[in-house]
């Protein structure tokens, strides 16, 4: 099966069952809005190694923030919720309570499953912090010294997917960067997902173990061009560079349409192939079969 020039690979690529937060971030303009964002999502490309999968869902308009301010919704995954319950206070704490005139809402307000958030951070009030009721919503303010931190008593958590992906194969780096840059720009404005690691974009893909004891991942030597005839290479014949967009999302089908996204938006001249990673169908329930997909 092909998409223009490039062969779509017949596989598939397998997520995970994971939980989710969604939180709004307000401040006074975009450059503070800016600011707060990219404090509170950094570091957080992969479980693998830090503490939540966090990135911008997308941002809001004035009209659509609860204090009429610019804005962004956050989506944060992690395996649990009690997980999600250590990560998110203490980026809200340090990256958002810490950036000036920014303010913190609950964006799954309907959600069954919940933790606490201003409930704990309120304590750096000092015994003068205030709370209130609307709309059966708590709300807490902490004293700061531009006036007052906002946030929520709590976020909601909610059941996610994550772990959807491509890999590209591209003739050269640069066709394959501008190929991941085009579908990264084309999932971002994609409602529902997140793609979290770098501009959207892994060069660094892993696989399952190590030849060295304690290590849960390594690089996936399949995909590297240096390791060209030393192991079994997945690379089509002409590849010499590879990047794989990894997608989480807010459910099964948001994150099949967003795979979908990626892979038209990717595909074009210089692009070889675009396949899928994955472990066999053995670590994750959720299985993205390409061709299936696109067909």
């Amino acid at each position: 099966m092909h998409l223009g020039p490039t062969l779509i690979v017949d596989t598939f690529a397998e997520a995970f069952r994971m939980r989710f937060v969604r939180f709004l971030v307000t401040a006074i303009d975009d450059y503070w809005l800016d600011a707060a964002l990219r404090e509170t999502t950094g570091y957080g490309s992969s479980v693998i190694g830090c503490d939540a999968e966090m990135g911008i869902e997308r941002m809001l308009g004035v009209d659509e923030t609860p204090d009429g301010r610019p804005g962004a919704a956050v989506l944060a995954f992690g395996f649990s919720a009690e997980a999600l319950a250590k990560a998110v206070p203490n980026r809200v704490g340090q990256c958002l309570m810490t950036c000036p005139t920014t303010a913190v809402f609950n964006g799954l307000p309907e959600a069954e499953e919940s933790f606490p958030l201003g409930k704990h951070l309120r304590y750096f009030g000092d015994g003068f912090q205030k709370s209130k009721l609307l709309g059966g919503r708590r709300y807490w303010r902490i004293p700061v010294m531009d006036g007052e931190f906002m946030l929520e008593e709590k976020l909601g958590v909610a059941k996610g997917v994550a772990g959807g992906n491509i890999i590209l194969q591209g003739e050269t780096q640069a066709i394959a960067l501008a190929a991941a840059r085009r579908a990264s720009e084309a999932l971002a404005v994609m409602p529902g997902i997140i793609a979290p690691f770098p501009g959207g974009v892994v060069r660094s893909g892993s696989k399952v173990g190590s030849t060295y004891q304690g290590m849960v991942a390594s690089t996936n030597d399949a995909f590297c061009p240096t390791l060209r005839g030393r192991v079994e290479s997945e690379l089509v014949d002409g590849a010499n560079c590879c990047y794989e967009i990894v997608i989480d999302g807010v459910d099964e089908p948001t994150v099949a349409e967003a795979t979908i996204l990626a892979a038209r938006t990717a595909a074009g001249k210089g692009v070889l192939a675009i396949g899928a990673g994955n472990y066999g169908g053995k670590l994750g329930k959720f299985h993205f079969h390409l061709q299936k997909l696109l067909a």
